[in-house]
């Protein structure tokens, strides 16, 4: 149902009719039509549920719903907490998170505990253990480096020009697996 106001060319709708009538009533947020549609149904969660929805893994932490990422255990370990896990005082100290994440607790702590183990005899053997455990990091880092390169395709490459480049042959796996154990024969020398 349409109405022709005089002077205008215009045909008003019922809805914009009404829609007027709600304004000039401060009825701002009424509805001048009804719609038909569906609604997704609604699932609510609890604390610490989870679930998948649009690809993507979610949790409810605290009361807030959160994403679940592949890298939520790398931003837990760079988290530093605001007090000290050992004295339970506050870490403020410049060196207090290079500290903790290498030894779980402030700096104050580290200086007590190596000086303890300096009266005690006990420092050059902490040492030695230091430096071991960085070798065989090395030493796991060095062969998961080598398992990946391995696995790497390289039947083609693009060159600079663009073009891709079609390579005939494989990687000696023989020699890579000797030069391999004589790196790490070097850096097991290097242990004390």
């Amino acid at each position: 149902m349409s109405q022709k106001v005089a002077g205008l060319k215009k045909d008003f709708q019922e809805r914009d009719v009404q829609r007027l009538r709600n304004l000039i009533q401060g009825k701002y947020g009424e509805k001048t039509r009804s719609s038909v549609g569906f609604t997704n149904k609604q699932e609510f969660y609890n604390e610490g549920d989870i679930w998948e929805s649009d690809g993507r893994t979610w949790t409810i932490k605290e009361g807030i719903k959160q994403n679940i990422t592949k890298l939520d255990k790398a931003k837990k370990a760079h988290v530093v907490p605001l007090l000290c896990p050992k004295c339970k005082k506050i870490m403020k100290n410049r060196n207090d998170k290079p500290f903790y994440n290498i030894h779980k607790m402030c700096f104050d702590c580290v200086v007590d505990f190596e000086s303890n183990l300096k009266q005690q005899g006990k420092w050059e053997d902490y040492q030695i253990n230091i430096k071991n455990g960085e070798i065989d990091k090395q030493i796991e880092d060095f062969k998961a480096y080598i398992k990946d390169r391995l696995e790497e395709s390289n039947d083609g490459f693009v060159s600079e020009n663009g073009e891709v480049e079609k390579w005939v042959g494989k990687v000696n796996k023989d020699k890579v697996e000797e030069y391999t154990q004589q790196a790490i024969t070097y850096l097991e020398s290097l242990k004390q």
